[in-house]
This record gives structure tokens, C-alpha cells and sequence, in this order.
């Protein structure tokens, strides 16, 4: 059996969860996040808990699958999730352009408008050098980050660009100069 699968979800309270054919929706004080649910697996709950059942052998990579999404869920809609970015570079920064638009300028010609997608948000630290973002729905919140950080990737050479915070960044040598 997975190991993962295995383990009861706490339901905290104000927490709600239903499950409709093969889509399961958690409610929660911060929002409401839908996943679906693949064949072969059951939710039910037992004494405050979720718990994660399996039709058979088969669906075991998937039991342990279905227990992330369902757990990272709850706690999106009673904590929240955070990823933070930082910007390095001379010039390098990010700003907020109403509720739903982050600037960058991250030393292309051009300032750089990023919409953020329903159900994400986004602030700039009074430097406009640290980015949190910020959101209940864990994968978003992560493509959101991944894609922030594609617009200039850490360099590295200069280790220069948008790169997730606590990020090691291994830094190469230059070309050695001439003899």
C-alpha cells in the first residue's frame, strides 16, 4: 500500500469537502479549490478524517497521488500557499500595476506585464526587489512563480535574473582573459 496513501487527511474545522462523480471540492475559509478524481480511488470520511481507499493494485501510484492533491487542497483553503521570488541585477525590479498586473523590468527594452490569474495575488516589497505570490490553489500558485521567473532566468555567469527565494545558484567562470 502507499505510504502516502496510507495517511488520514485532518479535516479542520470550517472545512467541508464533496465529492461529485469523479470531482472532489474543498471548501474552506479562504475559497473553494476542485480537483478531479481519477478511477479506481475513494474518498470517504471516518471520525474527522480523510480518508483515501483504492479499488485495487493497480491504482496504487495513483492513491498516493489522489492523498497530495486532496491534503495540499486543504490546507490551500485554510492556510494558503506562498511562493516568493527574488529579482537581482542593476535595474532589475518588479512593480504592481493595479490589482491584477505585475511590471517587470528586468533590463530588456521593454517593461515586461504579467496579468495574474483569477484567484492569484501578488506583492512587491517597498524595494520592488522581492516578489511573494500568493493563492489557494498550490499549483497555480507554483506555475505563476515558474513562469514569473522564465521572463529572465537566473544567470549563470552574473547570477543575475528572477530566481526563487533560498534558490543556490552554482556560479561559472568567465572566459579567462587573453596571455
Amino acid at each position: 500500500m502507499s505510504r502516502i496513501g496510507k495517511k488520514p487527511i485532518a479535516v479542520p474545522k470550517g472545512v467541508t469537502f464533496n465529492v461529485q462523480g469523479d470531482v472532489v471540492t474543498v471548501k474552506g475559509p479562504k475559497g473553494t479549490v476542485s480537483n478531479h478524481l481519477p478511477g479506481g480511488v475513494k474518498l470517504a470520511l471516518e471520525d474527522g478524517n480523510i480518508v483515501v481507499t483504492r479499488d485495487d493494485e493497480s491504482k496504487r501510484a495513483i492513491h498516493g497521488l489522489v492523498r497530495a492533491l486532496v491534503n495540499n487542497a486543504v490546507e490551500g483553503v485554510t492556510k494558503g500557499w506562498t511562493r516568493n521570488l527574488e529579482i537581482v541585477g542593476i535595474g532589475y525590479r518588479a512593480e504592481l500595476k493595479g490589482k491584477g498586473t505585475v511590471v517587470f523590468t528586468l533590463g530588456y527594452s521593454h517593461p515586461i506585464e504579467y496579468p495574474l490569474p483569477t484567484g492569484i495575488e501578488a506583492a512587491v516589497d517597498a524595494k520592488q526587489t522581492a516578489l511573494t505570490i500568493t493563492g489557494i490553489d498550490r499549483q497555480k500558485v507554483g506555475q505563476v512563480a515558474a513562469e514569473m521567473r522564465a521572463l529572465r532566468p537566473p544567470d549563470p555567469y552574473k547570477n543575475k535574473g528572477v530566481r526563487y527565494a533560498g534558490e543556490k545558484l552554482k556560479k561559472k567562470v568567465g572566459k579567462t582573459g587573453a596571455k
